[in-house]
């Protein structure tokens, strides 16, 4: 498999840390992470958004009842921020997030969410600080858009409760490592840490 190939050197890196991550990555096979590149970064973060707190089924199902008042064709920002409150929260959208996908759609139509060219070739760090002033949006969300959309390979999302509970079950822990903890032990996995994290999502319960 053509992704197997990519991540091939990322994941040899991992099985060499430890016995540990040796079993992981025996266990799970070949990394076949799959960023949507083809993405601009304002729908990367509209669906990013979407799953927010949410498992993934729900995620998918709001997004797929967003995108059929459009035709299933991704909304612009103008077509998003024209279209009827109401009618976001029958996609299975809060009030909040309602809020939170409206600034999106208005710092893409200013410049502050930017396009995919401009975004390129910014900086891991700029682009966090830069778009967690958007209301609504954390580190954890524009970590989805670095890994997912801009295929960085070196992200960690500290803070996300798949990677550290997968890290709690790989060492067999009593407690999770908070944020700071989480971020120290990782360093030890760059420059691989987005495909860290893929593994780590894949810790056996």
């Amino acid at each position: 498999m053509e992704s197997a190939n990519i991540f091939q050197p990322a994941t040899e890196f991992l099985a060499n840390l430890d016995a540990d991550w040796a079993q992981l990555v025996a266990t799970v096979g070949p990394c076949t992470f799959e960023p949507k590149p083809a993405r601009e970064p304002y729908e990367a973060l509209i669906r990013a958004v979407a799953y927010q707190q949410l498992h993934p089924k729900a995620g998918d199902a709001i997004l797929a009842r967003l995108l059929n008042i459009y035709n299933d064709v991704f909304p612009s920002p103008a077509q998003l921020l024209a279209t009827h409150f109401d009618a976001l929260r029958a996609c299975g959208f809060s009030a909040r997030k309602i809020e939170t996908i409206h600034g999106i759609a208005e710092g893409a139509l200013s410049g502050l969410v930017p396009a995919r060219d401009a975004a390129d070739a910014m900086t891991d760090d700029d682009l966090i600080a830069r778009l967690v002033t958007l209301k609504g949006i954390g580190r954890w969300t524009v970590e989805m858009l670095l890994m997912f959309t801009l295929k960085r390979m070196d992200i960690l999302p500290a803070d996300d409760f798949g990677v550290v509970e997968g890290y709690k079950r790989l060492k067999q822990l009593e407690a999770a490592p908070n944020r700071k903890e989480m971020s120290e032990i990782a360093k030890a996995w760059s420059p691989y840490r987005t495909v860290a994290s893929w593994y780590l999502w894949r810790v056996p319960k």
